[in-house]
């Protein structure tokens, strides 16, 4: 396949979901393109549940499998 037809995105699966992102995407990028507050989520990459303090470090790559839940205050 020639380079015009490559495509530069990357596959990623997010909450079962497949999803496609721009090579280097950081976590907190995939965040804040979720309209999702990093203070206000838990995350889990590949089975590993990261710290808050870890979110702006951890840079996604081809395979990865997040698992994403939100807080909700309720009553």
């Amino acid at each position: 396949m020639s380079a015009a037809g490559a495509s530069t995105a990357e596959r990623i699966v997010v909450n079962g979901e497949p999803r496609e992102i721009a090579p280097g995407m950081r976590l907190l990028d995939l965040l804040a393109s979720l309209a999702l507050d990093p203070r206000a989520v838990a995350v889990e990459k590949n089975g590993e549940v990261l710290r808050r303090a870890q979110l702006g470090e951890v840079e996604l790559q081809p395979g990865d499998r997040l698992e994403i839940v939100r807080f909700v205050q309720g009553g």
